[in-house]
């Protein structure tokens, strides 16, 4: 028997909108299973995917995509969709080098609208594309899809605010399911979440004390009553939240609509028809549940959020496994609660990664010195800003790829005013998986021309704790940027020593080449090295850059080769060009690094070989270029 007849027939919207209405619980239903199958074959972004499904296909039930606009806010929710719009037969290559994206990707599809990875723009995006629909004459409609979590992003108001003042029509859905990747945290979400039942109270309790004696003599009484009882609590909480919430963005100019179960797909189809004809600024608010259909998502959408292969409903048996090599995250993690036990001035900040950042030890030992702002990156860096005015000792844990959203407070806050705030960057470097909208490949050329930053790039497990004593104990803005994953399996220390400031080292002697490699590339240029009997310095600091070993090294070799794991223009190697012209040193110089394109998604190894940053592309360029000058 076929699971998934009606599925099986949609190749685009189009398919999907000649379906009678009392058929899509079942094409939603299919949709769910399909989704749990790829999947789980192919890993990738899940528990927020399964909350998305009715929605999804509501959606384009209801609006004529691709000429009407739905921008999915962040997209770790689009897999429905890819679903829905002639992607399902590519779904087993889902974040795959060649494959689909984890991300709606405008390349891609013409019913991707806007491409995304980060939170909090899909407003903005579509109240752009709304107005020049209307500037252009072309009776289309805009929708964006964002999250409670992605709300708490100031982003998303400066839209809101933009848009509640301006005659455009244009649809807001937010998808309340009171969790971004981790639980929300701050005032916004406690106030769509609030529940409040109030003078409901008393008569419950008085009803209950009264009839209690009665009713339990009658069968099934008991259990009637409470169903009664948590309707009437349910009524109740749901009225007072629409009215909150109603008050909200009311004020920002927008017609308020909701809540609406978000798993009624009918309903959803009958409320969206009745919005696309209305005119202004409109904003649905649907409740879902984050995972919603798969009850290991269900009961923790926080592990479910994101996985690598579905896990088995009946339980495998327990099998110990190899000891496994600590990620930079891990050894961040365990430096930041070490560090914290010594100095009770050090304090943690996370912009909504408490997980994925390695925070979670540090908040159940040190909860009053943890921080999580939100998906907010430009307070939480001028945050760390106020905190070190007053002698504290911040540490802002944050994406290499996230802390381009804070640059401006990065040198208006806490730089240009030589604040003692820590960056703890991680993700720096190829990603992998996620792809271009989360690589961390321009951290190092927008850092190195701050002034007073420090910025360290350590080249295994131990030299990142190193480079995080000695950058913390820095009267001024540091930097440490680690990659994603493992290092080389170095022994960890587990002191809190430092080193010099702006240092490097010998880690190989050789002759005639040189190689001067920052971070993750000093392992492969060592592998590399080998067979050149190449020179190999691990510079450590690429701000301040150790001048004497430069010129040192470039004097007594032939040939000097630089090799970094961020963008070539204005990278590392940039760096070591300016002290060789200073010095008025003239020798033939190879930069390795992230050429000037947009990478792509896929793993890593691949797509490091395919940049030419791997031990064996690394040591074939060296050579085919001594061949060539």
């Amino acid at each position: 028997m076929n699971p998934s007849p009606l599925l099986d027939i949609i190749d685009t919207p189009q398919d999907l909108r000649r379906l009678e209405k009392k058929q899509l619980p079942q094409v939603a239903a299919e949709l769910r299973e399909f989704l749990l199958d790829s999947v789980g074959k192919t890993g990738g972004h899940f528990a927020s995917n399964l909350g998305a499904v009715e929605l999804t296909v509501a959606l384009h039930y209801v609006y004529d995509t691709p000429e009407d606009h739905l921008v999915w806010d962040v997209g770790h929710q689009s897999y429905p969709h890819k679903i829905l719009t002639g992607r399902k037969n590519q779904m087993h290559t889902m974040r795959q080098y060649g494959g689909l994206a984890g991300f709606p990707k405008r390349s891609e599809s013409e019913y991707d609208a806007f491409g995304v990875g980060h939170s909090s723009t899909s407003i903005g995006a579509a109240l752009g594309m709304a107005i020049a629909d209307k500037q252009l004459g072309n009776n289309r409609r805009s929708v964006a899809i964002i999250g409670d979590g992605a709300m708490t992003a100031g982003q998303a108001f400066e839209a809101l605010n933009c848009a509640g003042d301006m005659d455009v029509d244009l649809l807001v859905i937010l998808n309340d399911n009171e969790m971004s990747i981790s639980p929300n945290v701050g005032a916004l979400p406690k106030y769509l979440a609030s529940n409040v039942v109030r003078d409901m109270h008393g008569l419950l309790s008085t009803i209950k004390a009264q009839s209690s004696k009665v009713l339990d003599k009658l069968p099934g009484a008991m259990e009637l009553a409470q169903k009664v009882e948590n309707k009437i609590k349910t009524l109740a909480g749901e009225a007072e939240h629409a009215k909150q919430s109603l008050s909200l963005f009311e004020n920002f100019g927008f017609r308020y609509t909701g809540p609406v179960d978000g798993h009624n797909v009918e309903n959803l189809v009958d409320v969206l028809k009745d919005l696309r004809g209305r005119k202004g600024p409109q904003l649905l608010h649907v409740i879902t549940k984050k995972g919603n259909g798969y009850k290991f998502a269900e009961n923790d959408p926080v592990k479910y959020h994101a996985v690598a292969k579905l896990p088995s409903e009946v339980p495998a048996p327990e099998v110990k496994p190899a000891a496994a090599k600590p990620t930079y995250t891990q050894v961040f993690g365990q430096w930041l609660c070490d560090q914290a036990a010594a100095d009770e001035r050090l304090v943690a900040i996370t912009p909504a990664m408490r997980e994925g950042s390695g925070l979670v030890e540090f908040e159940q030992r040190f909860p009053d010195r943890y921080f999580d702002v939100g998906i907010a990156e430009q307070h939480a860096v001028t945050f760390a800003g106020g905190l070190a005015c007053e002698g504290i000792k911040p540490v802002v844990a944050i994406y290499s790829t996230f802390l381009q959203r804070a640059y401006d407070q990065l040198v208006h806050d806490v730089a240009l005013q030589n604040l003692p705030v820590l960056f703890a960057i991680d993700r720096a470097g190829i990603v992998g998986a996620d792809g271009p909208t989360h690589a961390g490949l321009y951290d190092l050329s927008f850092l190195r021309c701050v002034p007073n930053m420090i910025i360290a790039a350590p080249s295994d497990e131990n030299e990142c704790r190193l480079l995080l004593s000695t950058c913390y104990q820095a009267n001024s803005p540091s930097a440490v940027r680690y990659p994603r994953g493992t290092g080389t399996g170095a022994t960890i220390s587990d002191g809190l020593e430092t080193v010099e400031i702006g240092k490097g080292i010998i880690r190989r002697e050789g002759e005639k080449i040189v190689v001067i490699a920052f971070g993750s590339m000093v392992a492969p240029s060592l592998i590399a090295a080998e067979n050149l009997n190449a020179t190999v310095a691990d510079m450590r600091f690429v701000k301040p850059i150790d001048e004497e070993l430069i010129v040192r090294l470039a004097r007594s070799h032939d040939y000097i080769v630089t090799a970094e794991e961020n963008a070539e223009q204005g990278g590392a190697g940039s760096a070591v060009l300016e002290v060789l012209a200073k010095h008025g040193i003239c020798k033939p110089v190879l930069l390795l690094g992230v050429e000037d394109k947009v990478t792509e998604h896929g793993d890593p190894k691949k797509l490091l070989d395919d940049l030419g940053l791997s031990a064996e592309a690394i040591e074939k360029r060296i050579a085919g270029w001594i061949k060539a000058v």
